[in-house]
């Protein structure tokens, strides 16, 4: 019982304990809000260190990539992915391989049970060009005009067919009347309209045969012809019985009816030699 007069009651807190109490859930309070501060401190420091240490190891990292980058340039554009770098492996010793290979193996031959060519199809074989004529080089004390006039000669004559004797006698003949060269007629003025090679006197004679043409040779115009000139002269020729066993002066003799008939023998042997430069033996 209380001073005033009421009953305590049992079960009502006392002050001493609610003081008490109060106390120290206030201590517990302020130890728990200390606690906390603490951890909180400590969290930051440990996520700081974390930190620290995460960018000192990418520093480290990116030190040794540089590294290694400066010791081999080209590996990172080698590596590339792997199945990437295993091909590339593959072609590089394959490409050695093949370009150790011995090439010097001859090729093997061809079977004898291969097809022919089909002729139509198959590429026809190029024929070889024939070789062209050289020019002769003047021969016999001869110079470029007069060996130019001695073949125009032969030509004529091969082209009749006259054997070898009756170019001999021809060209003799020329060397005889004319000096092998094309000479124009100074009383024919019109021979002169003509390629010629020198102006002579004897008459209306023209020509490297020195034919006139008074006398039936043929107009003047063709008697300038070297050829044309050699046609006339051989066809007389061969009109002349045994010609080819005459002696080469007598022959020439007989077509040309000269002043002077042994002056054409003195011209067999230079007459021969041009004739065997131009169309050599046995052609």
């Amino acid at each position: 019982m209380r001073d005033d007069g009421t009953l305590d009651d049992p079960y009502a807190p006392s002050s001493d304990t609610a003081d008490t109490e109060d106390g120290t859930s206030a201590e517990r309070t302020t130890a728990a809000s200390r606690l906390r501060a603490y951890v909180r401190d400590l969290t930051g420091r440990r996520r700081a260190q974390v930190a620290l240490a995460t960018g000192v190891v990418c520093c480290l990292g990116l030190t040794v990539v540089a590294q290694v980058c400066d010791e081999k340039p080209g590996a990172a554009t080698r590596s590339g992915s792997p199945a990437t770098s295993e091909l590339a492996q593959r072609a590089e010793q394959q490409g050695a391989a093949s370009r150790g290979l011995d090439r010097t193996a001859a090729a093997p031959a061809p079977s004898a049970t291969a097809t022919p060519a089909d002729p139509d199809t198959a590429a026809p074989a190029r024929k070889a060009a024939p070789a062209r004529p050289t020019k002769p080089a003047p021969v016999a004390g001869l110079d470029e005009d007069q060996m130019e006039n001695a073949e125009a000669i032969v030509r004529a004559g091969r082209k009749m067919g006259v054997p070898r004797r009756g170019l001999v006698i021809a060209v003799a003949t020329a060397m005889q009347e004319s000096n092998l060269y094309n000479v124009a007629s100074g009383v024919l003025p019109e021979s002169q309209n003509h390629p010629h090679q020198g102006v002579g006197w004897d008459h209306d004679s023209v020509g490297l045969f020195q034919q006139r043409s008074s006398s039936g040779w043929g107009p003047v115009d063709r008697l300038m012809d070297p050829e044309f000139a050699t046609r006339q002269f051989l066809s007389a020729l061969e009109q002349v019985p045994g010609w080819q066993g005459m002696r080469l002066t007598d022959a020439a003799q007989a077509v040309q009816v000269s002043a002077y008939p042994e002056y054409y023998q003195q011209h067999e042997w230079r007459a021969t030699r041009v004739v065997d430069a131009i169309v050599p033996a046995g052609r």
